[in-house]
């Protein structure tokens, strides 16, 4: 979801102001994707690079989640949808980890729409951390070496239960992946749109997911 940042200034506002939009259309897309029949949808809300940020904009970004955790959700768990989130949590505040626990909790057994948030998420810590948890498997003879295989390795990354993405849209004109999903988006199609994340609507959702249903996905098959 990029171009919070570039949507404020284009319109002299303060970066903060483009959050929020951000954050509006969040919930736009969410109810979007539910009238649509889509069945799982991934944010990526904050990276393990995002940290990297000004002291500011994190302070801000983190008063925005804090926000959208005890409130906005509200309306996304009253229409039935289960939530879940991705990510290193023990780097976040102990409020909004503790937060996300009690959603989590919450909307286990909802059966509409997963929506799935990916905060201080990076897909190569995911990995790493799946190979330490694979290899203690091994080390401690709980299984053998010959029975990792891409079914048992998936089921190590936080999107364990979860099928993999058929479509992955990067706005604002970004054209690199980003550290997003790098195992599971091993065979999903790509859309890329100039458009902003803040102008993001539930019409382009609709055309993008047309383009998807006209192409040919062949999965290495002739």
């Amino acid at each position: 979801m990029d171009g919070n940042g570039r949507w404020a200034a284009r319109r002299g506002l303060p970066r903060s102001m483009g959050h929020r939009k951000g954050a509006e259309v969040v919930k736009e897309i969410t109810r979007a994707a539910g009238e649509l029949g889509i069945k799982y949808l991934t944010l990526y809300a904050f990276s393990t690079e995002n940290w990297n940020r000004s002291e500011d904009e994190v302070k801000t970004l983190m008063g925005l989640l804090r926000d959208y955790l005890q409130s906005d959700l509200k309306e996304v768990q009253q229409n039935n949808v289960r939530i879940r989130f991705i990510g290193e949590r023990e780097m976040l505040d102990a409020d909004i980890a503790r937060k996300m626990a009690e959603i989590e909790a919450d909307t286990l057994r909802n059966t509409g729409m997963t929506l799935c948030i990916a905060l201080s998420y990076g897909s190569r810590q995911e990995i790493v951390n799946a190979v330490k948890k694979t290899a203690a498997l091994v080390k401690e003879g709980d299984i053998s070496l010959n029975d990792v295989d891409v079914k048992l390795f998936s089921d190590m990354l936080y999107t364990k239960d979860m099928p993999d993405p058929d479509l992955v849209i990067r706005t604002s004109g970004e054209q690199r992946i980003s550290n997003y999903l790098l195992w599971q988006i091993a065979y999903a199609e790509f859309f890329f749109t100039d458009v902003l994340w803040p102008d993001f609507n539930k019409k382009l959702l609709e055309d993008i997911i047309k383009n998807f249903n006209m192409r040919e996905r062949r999965y290495g098959k002739a």
